[in-house]
């Protein structure tokens, strides 16, 4: 099985690609389901992480943005520059997470 769409990731760009479309992403009768379709690469080890702290904090009823922040922080898990996380870094890192 594969862990990404690899064709996603050859046309997911900020500009859009003049190849993508009919006989690129599907073939009619040739379509290719994959259990991560809209993935263009596998994940991190530092997003698998962040999933891990995330399911921690959210497993003890954290439900508010700053709490989920601290938690984070409690746990020891930093931001990917390896500091502390703030209602504005979780934002951010969501937004460049694409989530």
């Amino acid at each position: 099985m594969k862990n990404f769409n690899e064709k996603l990731a050859k046309w997911n760009h900020a500009l859009p690609s003049t190849e993508a479309g009919i006989n690129n992403i599907q073939i009619p009768g040739q379509v290719e389901h994959l259990v991560w379709q809209n993935r263009s690469r596998a994940p991190s080890q530092y997003e698998l992480d962040f999933v891990q702290h995330l399911m921690q904090a959210f497993n003890q009823d954290v439900t508010e943005l700053d709490a989920l922040t601290d938690a984070l922080n409690l746990q020891g898990f930093r931001t990917i520059a390896g500091d502390l996380w703030t209602a504005e870094s979780f934002s951010a890192e969501m937004q460049r997470l694409g989530y």
